[in-house]
C-alpha cells in the first residue's frame, strides 16, 4: 500500500477517534473500511504483476497489560481478516507477551495500522464499561467485552475484504482473475508460515466468564476499522494463532 493511501486511512481513523458523536464516527468508519479493503486488493494485484515486490515475513508486536490476552486476540483476528497468520508468545496465566503477525508486507502494514487505532478505541471504552449484574467482577466483564469487540471487528473486516474482492474490476485479458490472485496469495502465506513455524499447535479456545460479550460486540460494530496454543520449535512460549 502506498504511503499516501496509508496516510489517508490514518487521517480517517484519527477523525473517527475524535468524533463528537457516534453517527459522525460511523461516517468516517464506513469510508475507512472501504478504503482499507480496496487498497488491500490493489496491493495484491500490483504484487502479482511485480513478483517479489511484496515480501512475506514476520512482525512482532508487544502486548501490554491489562487485558493483554484480549488485545492479542484483537490483533490476531484483525490480521487474519487481512490475509495474515499470527503467533502468540509468552501466553500463560491469562496474559500474552507478544504477537507475531506473519504475511505480506502490505497486509502487515494494514494490520498494524488498524490495530493501533482499534486498541485505542477499545481501551478508551474499557475504562467506562461495567456489568449491571450485581456482584459480577469488573475484570471478567471487561475481558468478555473485549472478546466480543474483537469478534465483531473480525466479522466486519472479513465482510469488507470479500466485498472488495468481488467488486474489483476484472484484470487485463490473459491475466489471472482477482479471485485467483488472492487465493494464490493466501497459499503463499500458508506455505511460508508452515515453514517458519513447523511445530506449532492450535491455540486453546478462550473461555471467559464475564457477561460483556454482547456489549463488546456492539462496540465492535461501531468501531472505526480504517476502511491458538502448542509449543513452537524456536520459542517454547510461542502459541499458534489462526
Amino acid at each position: 500500500m502506498g504511503l499516501d493511501k496509508l496516510d489517508t486511512i490514518r487521517k480517517l481513523l484519527a477523525k473517527a477517534e475524535r468524533a463528537a458523536t457516534g453517527a459522525e464516527a460511523e461516517t468516517y468508519t464506513a469510508k475507512a473500511i472501504e478504503l482499507m479493503a480496496r487498497h488491500g486488493v490493489d496491493a495484491a494485484l500490483l504484487a502479482a504483476a511485480r513478483p517479489g515486490s511484496d515480501r512475506i515475513g514476520p512482525q512482532r508486536i508487544e502486548m501490554q497489560d491489562p487485558y493483554s490476552a484480549g488485545k492479542a486476540r484483537l490483533l490476531g483476528w484483525t490480521a487474519a481478516a487481512l490475509g495474515c497468520r499470527w503467533v502468540l508468545h509468552g501466553a500463560r496465566g491469562g496474559k500474552v507477551a507478544a504477537v507475531t503477525v506473519f504475511g505480506h508486507t502490505s497486509d502487515r502494514q494494514r494490520a498494524e495500522l488498524l490495530y493501533t487505532s482499534l486498541q485505542l478505541q477499545a481501551t478508551t471504552q474499557l475504562v467506562r464499561v461495567r456489568s449491571t449484574r450485581p456482584g459480577e467482577s469488573v475484570a471478567a466483564y471487561r475481558r468478555s467485552w473485549l472478546h466480543g469487540f474483537a469478534v465483531e471487528v473480525h466479522r466486519r473486516l472479513s465482510t469488507a475484504e470479500e466485498r472488495a474482492a468481488t467488486d474489483a474490476p476484472a484484470t487485463a485479458t490473459g491475466g489471472p482473475s482477482v479471485a485467483l490472485v488472492l487465493a494464490d496469495r493466501r497459499e503463499q502465506v500458508d506455505r511460508a508460515y508452515a515453514a517458519a513455524f513447523p511445530r506449532l499447535a492450535t491455540a486453546r479456545r478462550a473461555v471467559l466468564s464475564g457477561s460483556g460479550f454482547a456489549a463488546g460486540a456492539m462496540a465492535g460494530e461501531r468501531a472505526d476499522l480504517g476502511h491458538g496454543g502448542g509449543l513452537g520449535s524456536q520459542q517454547r512460549s510461542a502459541l499458534g494463532g489462526c
